[in-house]
Order: structure tokens, then sequence, then C-alpha cells
């Protein structure tokens, strides 16, 4: 059996229940250790036999987990964050398909929300963003002409972008072209909930120098929308004279 596990966004403490317990009985455990804390590793039973997907192919995976369903062992295929978003799984689990294996998927804390956690901020503020846009900036792997970051910024969102820090000028560029102001505030977290977490905010017209000066080129997603830094209407979950089926209104 196989099961992709989502490993959170770095803290080793923030796997699910249930993923550290299959990383704790799995025989085989292969990792992406381009961005999994090594720290999880320490999870898995003595004897577990142990792959860094950073150097492996797609092909190579795929060997090394139908070795292991030959042999009747469980694998964990140990992504970060969650698995579901930028985490190339569905080519692998398509591969695993057509031979025949069987595999589930245990989600994951993804890097937005542990983001979100560092900077001790609610994305959906009433009357401000009811909308999070999760997307990245196009590099090696193109993006769709509609789902470019100037189209998006359209919309006046929260927008969280992942992988694309290292064209922080082209980001700021494509969203002030879309329609946000110089203004609207922006934020940064490198390795979010990791020991050596770093937060910058700023806006628009100062972020790339900062990110430059901290020398901020890689782990690190983007959060940019006027909910970082406004006013914001209450919610009426907690509003005395708003009523719901818990709850009478307050005269």
């Amino acid at each position: 059996m196989i099961h992709i596990v989502g490993a959170g966004p770095g803290d080793p403490e923030l796997i699910t229940v249930k993923g550290s317990r299959y990383l704790a009985a799995a025989d085989v455990v292969i990792y992406a250790g381009s961005l999994v804390n090594p720290a999880l590793l320490d999870y898995c039973k003595k004897d577990a036999d142990i792959h860094n997907s950073a150097h492996m192919t797609l092909d190579e995976v795929v060997e090394v987990i139908a070795r292991a369903e030959s042999e009747g062992k469980m694998t964990v295929r140990l992504h970060t964050g969650d698995p579901a978003i930028y985490g190339a799984i569905q080519e692998q689990m398509d591969a695993w398909k057509k031979r025949g294996f069987e595999y589930d998927v245990v989600p994951g804390v993804s890097s937005f929300l542990g983001t979100a956690a560092a900077l001790r901020q609610e994305y959906t503020l009433p009357g401000i963003s009811q909308t999070v846009i999760i997307t990245r900036n196009e590099g090696r792997t193109p993006v769709p002409e509609r789902e470019k970051l100037r189209s998006l910024a359209a919309h006046h969102a929260t927008m969280c972008i992942f992988l694309s820090i290292s064209m922080i000028d082209e980001v700021v560029a494509e969203l002030t072209a879309g329609g946000y102001e110089i203004t609207t505030p922006i934020a940064i977290v490198q390795r979010a909930t990791w020991p050596e977490q770093k937060i910058l905010r700023g806006t628009l017209e100062t972020i790339a120098k900062q990110v430059a000066s901290e020398d901020i080129d890689r782990t690190a997603m983007i959060v940019v929308g006027d909910c970082l830094n406004t006013e914001y209407d209450l919610s009426r979950l907690y509003d005395a004279g708003f009523s719901h089926m818990f709850r009478d209104a307050k005269k």
C-alpha cells in the first residue's frame, strides 16, 4: 500500500496524527528532500528504506515503489505542505493506477496556511475580501493566459503566490499592471513555521528592495492584499444582533 502524506509547512509537529502514524510504520519512505524538513524523518523506524526524491526522476520513484509493492511493503510518499498544491502527485498517482497499485492521500497543512499563522492574519476579512487566490508567477512552468497575475489582480482578492520569490520584481510589475495600487500591503514569509522563519512586510512599492536586502531567493510565500493592513467589518457570526440556528438575536 502507498500513502501520499502531506508533511505540513515545516514544523515537524504540524504533520497530522494520521500522517505521522503512517510515517512511523513505513517500510519505504520517499520524501521531497528539497522542501521537506529532514526532522520529520525522525518519525521513521530505524530500518526504513529512505529515498530523497530531489535526486530522482518520476520513473525512478515508480521503480522504487514497484519494488516495495512486489515485496508487500508499505510506502510513504512524503510531500511538503499539502500535496494537492504544486505537489506533482497526479502524474505519480496515474502511474500507480496503471500498475494496479493501491494508494491513498493524507492531507497536510499547506504553507499558505502556515504563512497565515506566522503573520497572525485572517485572509478573509468581512468587507475586505472573501476570496483567497492561490497561484504562482509564470516561470519554467507556463501559466494559462487567463491565470496570469495581472488578470487575477483585477479581483483585488487576497493572493497567496507560491514559487515566485526569485521573480519578485516581475511579480510586482504584474500585480500593479493588473490593478493593485503600489500602496497595497504585501508580506513575505520565508520558511513559515521553521525555526529560521523570516517575515518581511511592506508595500508593492517597497517590497522588491526589502527582499533583495534580506537575500531571500527561495522557499518563501508572497501574500498580497488589503487584508494585511486595514479596517474591516466585524463578523456576523458573533454579532449579538444577528440570529442563526444556534442562537437568537439579542435585543
